[in-house]
């Protein structure tokens, strides 16, 4: 049966303190029961001293929770900063100069406000696109970009997003010296000097800004056409390898002729220069002779047309081939030109008759006496 409810007995005994009132409890005379047993617990009178335990009770309260409330304050604003970490203070939203360095530090909460910036870690950002060069081709760029904080304050003050900021550059610049570029040089031997262009563009943009970004390295990945037109692209270069495979032998053919060339051209001059030397020479040396020559002959002219027939009739039999033939009874040498009769006769072996051999012989004496003896009688008449 609820306490309330109407009957006999104890029935109308009320837990608030109020008995045979059917009104309301009384809140006050509850909180000061309330405040008495507090008091009793912590060292109070209980109902004899109710006012004074009342205010001992809220006093001691009240500086327990502030002394709690002050210790969770304190350890609250305890914070480590690790060796590759550094802090960036605000106070009431306002960035403070200096960073917190590495190890135990203490901040007061609610007032400032710490955040920690990783400035050791490497990170990377990869940017792909496809741009037109200076030649007007069009090539698809992949490159990445290896970036640290190097300013810790920059980089959580001055820009909102730096890291968006960062990929902003990072095509602007990318395009810019792309733009700057034929298509040979990008996708071929010139990728190097281009990641260092756009590195060093790069990270003039990123310190305009003030990001506190710092660039380590920029590498292209990967730099050709666009899948579309591969095989076209692949014909092309194709086709300037056969170019240049064709320049290369046509210069190794060059360098392998023109010197050739050269030298027998040389070795001509030099031979023509030696020839006109030569017969210079020879003339000048038959024509000295000639004089000389001149000279003895006005000397002694028989002597002298004898010796020129003998040098004459010397030269001339050097050069020949010839047979002598010993005559009897007489001390003359016939010549005989068998070698010329045998090609005549276009045979390859020539027996010879004795009587054919006699008669041949007995006509060449003839003509040789006769020949003598006419000779005798112009030298006499002269």
């Amino acid at each position: 049966m609820a306490w309330n409810e109407p009957g006999g007995g104890d029935n109308n005994k009320d837990p608030w303190g109020n008995r045979g009132d059917q009104g309301p409890p009384d809140l006050d005379e509850a909180i000061r029961k309330l405040q008495s047993q507090l008091s009793g617990i912590f060292g109070g009178k209980g109902d004899g001293g109710g006012g004074g335990g009342a205010r001992a009770l809220s006093s001691g309260a009240i500086g327990l929770v502030g002394v709690i409330l002050l210790a969770v304050y304190a350890f609250a604003g305890i914070y480590t900063i690790d060796q590759q970490e550094r802090g960036v203070v605000f106070r009431f939203g306002a960035a403070q100069e200096g960073l917190k360095g590495p190890g135990l530090h203490w901040n007061p909460p609610f007032i400032d406000q710490v955040e920690v910036v990783n400035v050791t870690q490497v990170r990377s950002h990869d940017a792909t696109s496809m741009m037109l060069t200076e030649d007007e081709n069009i090539v698809d760029v992949n490159l990445t970009v290896q970036w640290v904080v190097d300013d810790a304050l920059a980089y959580r003050v001055n820009v909102k997003s730096p890291e968006v900021s960062l990929e902003h550059a990072t095509e602007s610049a990318l395009r810019h010296v792309v733009g700057s570029s034929t298509m040979n040089e990008v996708i071929t031997d010139g990728r190097e000097a281009i990641a260092a262009e756009v590195q060093e563009r790069l990270q003039t943009y990123l310190n305009t800004y003030g990001t506190g970004i710092f660039v380590n390295k920029v590498n292209i990945d990967r730099s050709a056409p666009p899948a579309q037109v591969q095989d076209a692209f692949n014909d092309v270069q194709k086709a300037k390898e056969d170019r240049q495979r064709f320049i290369n032998n046509a210069t190794a053919y060059q360098q392998q002729v023109v010197p050739e060339a050269r030298g027998r051209a040389r070795r001509q001059i030099e031979e023509a220069n030696a020839y006109r030397d030569q017969v210079i020479a020879q003339s000048t040396g038959e024509a000295q002779r000639f004089e000389k020559l001149l000279t003895e002959y006005h000397l002694a002219e028989k002597v002298t047309r004898d010796r020129l027939y003998i040098d004459a009739m010397e030269a001339v039999m050097s050069n020949s081939s010839k047979v002598m033939v010993d005559v009897e009874g007489g001390n003359n040498m016939l010549y005989l030109p068998l070698d010329q009769i045998i090609r005549k006769g276009n045979a390859s072996s020539v027996e010879i008759d004795q009587s054919l051999m006699d008669s041949a012989v007995e006509r060449i004496l003839r003509e040789a006496n006769s020949t003598s003896r006419s000779n005798s009688s112009r030298i006499r008449g002269n």
